[in-house]
């Protein structure tokens, strides 16, 4: 079992299952981001938890056990991702990162946020002009060492 076969599985499960993010999530006690970002193979399970999941939605012990398997991150991506939703983000980032950091800069100094010690929700805003997006991105600030 490869991390592939291991996305495939768990999508192929989800669909037959007729579930959502937030209802596995909601089984395995993690965010609906994280689960999803689990079953796309960019983060891992607990024993406990990958168990949770497999018994939710059915998985076979290779995929239960493969869910616990520390990934390696960011494999097999393109330096700017070419789905549309992807690109947005790196756009984001290009157009409005630089003045971020700065904000952040100013607010906390010289460091970074932390995308270890990291949480990220996605709400639906009701608009009558077309529903927003809210991303919200939460990640421990990590002041650069100075010696």
């Amino acid at each position: 079992m490869n991390t592939i076969e291991m996305t495939e599985a768990i999508f192929s499960a989800k669909s037959a299952k007729g579930v959502s993010w937030a209802e596995i999530s909601e089984a395995v006690g993690l965010s609906d981001v994280y689960i999803s970002s689990v079953a796309l193979g960019q983060n891992s399970l607990s024993p406990e938890d990958a168990a949770k999941l497999a018994s939710f939605l059915d998985l076979a012990p290779d995929v239960e056990k493969e869910l616990t398997v520390c990934p390696m991150k960011a494999v097999n991506t393109d330096l700017v991702a070419k789905d549309p939703l992807i690109y947005r983000l790196y756009e984001i980032a290009y157009v409005y990162g630089g003045a971020i950091k700065e904000v952040v800069h100013e607010k906390f100094g010289d460091g970074i946020m932390s995308a270890i010690d990291f949480t990220c929700d996605v709400d639906c805003e009701e608009d009558p002009k077309g529903d927003r997006v809210v991303i919200t991105m939460n990640g421990k600030f990590l002041p650069y060492k100075k010696w």
